[in-house]
């Protein structure tokens, strides 16, 4: 029999896809405040916020991952700036945050895209759609 190990995800939506990312990651959750926008950022960094006097760079998961959607993204994942392996705190938008779900390892698949450092895999969840693991640490590292 394998072994499985147990962990919980957050799913949020990005688009008409759902996507998690490990619960550890995640600070907190937050509504979409003004962006103070920082000029010569890259095209995937939005601007910056304050969230609780720490300036925090708001990342668009939706131009990291080449997703074309119209929607507006209402909130914010904040991420722990020690997990993420940033010198700052860092927040992805999301057009909407569903639920934190729990996991086995035997329930996640490879990624299909064997060279996205990205994607830890793929989760069939119960109501038989595809959940897509994503892992903040390498998109902030890229």
């Amino acid at each position: 029999m394998k072994a499985t190990t147990t962990g919980q995800v957050l799913e949020f939506k990005l688009g008409d896809e759902t996507y998690c990312v490990s619960i550890d990651y995640v600070t907190e959750i937050v509504d979409v405040g003004e962006l103070t926008t920082v000029p010569n950022s890259p095209p995937h960094v939005q601007g910056v916020m304050d969230l609780r006097g720490r300036t925090t760079s708001i990342v668009d998961p939706k131009v990291v991952f080449d997703i074309d959607s119209d929607r507006e993204p209402d909130r914010v994942i904040v991420y722990d700036p020690e997990i993420v392996d940033d010198q700052a705190a860092a927040g992805w938008l999301v057009d909407e945050v569903n639920q934190v779900v729990q996991v086995d390892s035997g329930d996640v698949d490879d990624s299909p895209a064997e060279d996205e450092d990205a994607i830890n895999g793929v989760i069939k969840g119960e109501d038989e759609r595809f959940v897509i693991w994503v892992d903040p640490a390498s998109v902030h590292s890229a």
